[in-house]
């Protein structure tokens, strides 16, 4: 059998923490807002179908269906938001990233609970695992601006902290 020297003696890698429920419900967010945006799929055919899927045991399903919910209520104003600060028509970027700046900026306006930065590296995370190859950093760029402008005080008490 042939080995990588790679192979030889190496510690098998950590296994990742388990994911929290909200986490788990923002993927299931994201994949319903993708169905929606891509697929023309309505939200109530998307609540259905998403206990169906596998891991949405775990996850949040109040959270879930709110922010689902709240992100195609308020669409408009989220486009608006995120219009603002990117470098090209909303429509033009990838369908990942524009459901997740959505997600992100939604929760940024309507969990004030939740410190801007957490928000901001779920976004991250999401882009990470189901965006293009840098699109992570275009999504962290976008929300920064976002949170700058729907949460001043606490993206300057924050900046100050440093």
């Amino acid at each position: 059998m042939t080995t990588f020297a790679s192979d030889i003696n190496h510690e098998p890698e950590p296994k990742a923490p388990p994911k929290s429920a909200r986490r788990r419900s923002r993927e299931f967010v994201l994949q319903g807002l993708y169905q929606w945006r891509v697929g023309g799929a309505d939200e109530a055919a998307i609540e259905a179908y998403a206990p169906e899927m596998e891991g949405f045991a775990k996850a949040d399903r109040e959270f879930f269906v709110g922010t689902l919910r709240g992100v195609i209520g308020q669409r408009e104003k989220l486009t608006a938001q995120i219009t603002a600060h990117i470098d090209r028509p909303f429509g033009e970027l990838s369908p990942v990233e524009a459901c997740i700046l959505m997600l992100g900026a939604f929760e940024l306006s309507n969990y004030p609970e939740t410190p801007y930065r957490v928000i901001i590296n779920e976004a991250i995370e999401l882009t990470k695992a189901f965006g293009g190859t840098d699109g992570h950093k275009y999504v962290n760029g976008v929300l920064d601006k976002v949170a700058a402008v729907v949460r001043p005080d606490e993206v300057a008490a924050k900046k100050k902290a440093r």
